[in-house]
C-alpha cells in the first residue's frame, strides 16, 4: 500500500485534540497499568501459569471494550508444544485504508531477589514521576500504550492487536503462531512496542537489533575428582582450562577475537563516555573495553559473555581437582550477519582452541536472527514526525544491542509490511532487574505519538 505524506501544518488542531484526549484519559490509563502490574504473569515454567491466564483475560476484556473482536489463543503445535495464552483482536479497516498490527507481550520476568527491590514488585508504586514494579515498562506499558492509543486516535485504519504471553521465555511457539494465523495477522504496518527511547525526554526509533546465539560448553579433563595435593601439577583442573578457553574469545583490547564474526562500526549517534558510565553503573577505575564508537560496541559489533557456570561454590570447596565444568555463553551477532553462520564460527573457535587437549562438547541452544529496518520509508517518516511533535524534540534513530528474534520472523512472513520498533524504556528502566520502572511523562508522550501515527495512517 502506498502512503502519501501530506503537509503536517494542517494537523495542528488534530494534534491538540488527540493530545487532549490522551491527557484527559491519562489518570485512568495509569490506574489501568497499576492494576495490570498487580498480576504476576511470569511465563517461566517454574511459576504458576494461572496468572498468565488472568493477565490474558485482563487484556482481552479491554480490547473488547474498544470494539475489537477478541480471542484468547493457546496454540498447540504439531510437535505437541502448547503456547502461553495470546490475545488476537481485530477491527476492520475502512475501505482503501491500511491495516496496522500492534504487538506487545503480557508476560514478565521473575522478580528475582526481593531484598533488592525498594518497593513491592507487584504493587506499582509511583515515586517522583516514575512507576516502579515488574512489568511497568517491559512490557505491560507497551500493552496499555496500544490500548490507550487506539482509544485516543481517529484512525479509520484496520487494527490487529497481537499480545503474546511467552516473549520472556524466547517465544517458542511464535513462528508456528505466525504461520497458523498468517491471514489474520497480515498488515501494512507493524508497530512493536518493546524497545527503548534514547533517554528520558528524547524518543527513539530502533533501526537495528543484534542477533543472539546461546550455547553450552562442557570441558572435561578427568573422569573423577582427585586430591589436589596428591595429583595437581600434571593436569590442570577443568575450571582453569575453561577459563583459558574463555580468555581466547577476546583480544587485549577486549574486542571479539573469533574468526568469521562480522564486525560493524557504522553508527553515527554519539554516546558520551560519562553518560555511559553513569547509565551502566560502571565502578570507578574500571576501564572500557573494545574499539570503535561506543554505540557500535553496544549496537552493531558482536559481543560474547559468560552468563552461567556450573562450579563448586566457595562454601562447598574441597581440596580436589574439579574434573569437568559446564558454562553458558551468550553471543550477540552483528545485525547484518546470519546467526547460524555466527554460531558455527563460535563453535569452531571453541573446538579449535581448547587448551591441553581437554575434551569439549558444545551445544547450541538458541540461534535468533538480528534486524535492520528501513528508516527512510514514508511510514517511518510519519512515525518520526509524530514522535517529534509529541515529545517536542526530534527522535533519535538507535540500535539496540539486545535481540528480539521474532521481529525478523515478522519481516520474513510479511515482507511488504513496514516494521516500526518503538518503546517506552530509558536508561533508568532496569528491565529484567530489580526496581524496574517507567517514566510516566514519556509514556504519556509515547501514547500521544502512536495515536497521532494511527490517525495519519488513516488519512
Amino acid at each position: 500500500m502506498k502512503f502519501l505524506v501530506p503537509d503536517f501544518r494542517i494537523w495542528d488542531m488534530e494534534n491538540l485534540i488527540i493530545a487532549q484526549r490522551v491527557a484527559d484519559n491519562f489518570a485512568h490509563t495509569k490506574a489501568e497499568l497499576k492494576e495490570f502490574v498487580q498480576i504476576p504473569s511470569v511465563s517461566a515454567d517454574a511459576f504458576d501459569q494461572k496468572y498468565l491466564t488472568e493477565s490474558a483475560n485482563w487484556v482481552a476484556k479491554r480490547a473488547t471494550a474498544l470494539g475489537l473482536e477478541t480471542e484468547i489463543i493457546n496454540l498447540q503445535t504439531a510437535d505437541g508444544k502448547v503456547g502461553r495464552p495470546a490475545i488476537l483482536a481485530h477491527r476492520l479497516a475502512e475501505p482503501g485504508k491500511p491495516t496496522v498490527l500492534l504487538y506487545a507481550h503480557h508476560d514478565v520476568q521473575p522478580e528475582g531477589d526481593l531484598s533488592l527491590w525498594h518497593t513491592p514488585p507487584y504493587e506499582a508504586t509511583e515515586i517522583n514521576g516514575r512507576l516502579y514494579g515488574r512489568g511497568t515498562a517491559d512490557d505491560k506499558a507497551g500493552v496499555v500504550l496500544h490500548l490507550a492509543a487506539i482509544a485516543a486516535a481517529d484512525p479509520g485504519v484496520g487494527i490487529t492487536l497481537f499480545v503474546e504471553g511467552e516473549e520472556e521465555i524466547g517465544s517458542p511457539t511464535f513462528q508456528d503462531f505466525l504461520q497458523t494465523y498468517k491471514s489474520r495477522l497480515a498488515a501494512d504496518v507493524i508497530i512493536v512496542a518493546d524497545s527503548n527511547n534514547w533517554k528520558v525526554g528524547v524518543p527513539a526509533l530502533t533501526t537495528t537489533l543484534r542477533g543472539v546465539v546461546q550455547l553450552d560448553v562442557e570441558v572435561a579433563v578427568l573422569d573423577h575428582a582427585l586430591h589436589s595435593g596428591m595429583y595437581s601439577g600434571p593436569v590442570l583442573d577443568a575450571v582453569t582450562i575453561a577459563s583459558r578457553l574463555i580468555a581466547t574469545l577476546h583480544d587485549e583490547q577486549g574486542n571479539i577475537a573469533v574468526p568469521g564474526l562480522l564486525q560493524e562500526d557504522k553508527t553515527v549517534v554519539d554516546y558520551p563516555e560519562a553518560d555511559l558510565r553513569k547509565d551502566m553503573g560502571i565502578l570507578p577505575g574500571v576501564q572500557l573495553t573494545g574499539s570503535g564508537s561506543l554505540t557500535s560496541r553496544l549496537w552493531t559489533k558482536p559481543t560474547v559473555c559468560v552468563i552461567g557456570m556450573d562450579i563448586t561454590s566457595t562454601e562447598k570447596a574441597a581440596n580436589s581437582l574439579i574434573p569437568q565444568v559446564k558454562f553458558t555463553l551468550s553471543l550477540r551477532v552483528a545485525p547484518a550477519q546470519n546467526s547460524q553462520e555466527a554460531a558455527d564460527a563460535l563453535v569452531a573457535h571453541l573446538e579449535n582452541n581448547v587448551p591441553f587437549g581437554a575434551q569439549i562438547k558444545v551445544s547450541v541452544n538458541e540461534c535468533g536472527p538480528g534486524f535492520a529496518g528501513d528508516t527512510d520509508s514514508e511510514v517511518a517518516n510519519l512515525a518520526k514526525t509524530a514522535l517529534a511533535e509529541a515529545f517536542g524534540v526530534e527522535p533519535v534513530e538507535i540500535g539496540v544491542g539486545g535481540s528480539i528474534p521474532f521481529i525478523a520472523d515478522l519481516a520474513e512472513v510479511f515482507p511488504q509490511a513496514t516494521i516500526l520498533v518503538t518503546g517506552v524504556e530509558d536508561p533508568d528502566t532496569r528491565a529484567h532487574s530489580a526496581n524496574e520502572s517507567l517514566d510516566l511523562g514519556d509514556w504519556q508522550k509515547a501514547i500521544t505519538a502512536q495515536a497521532l501515527l494511527l490517525s495519519r495512517l488513516g488519512q
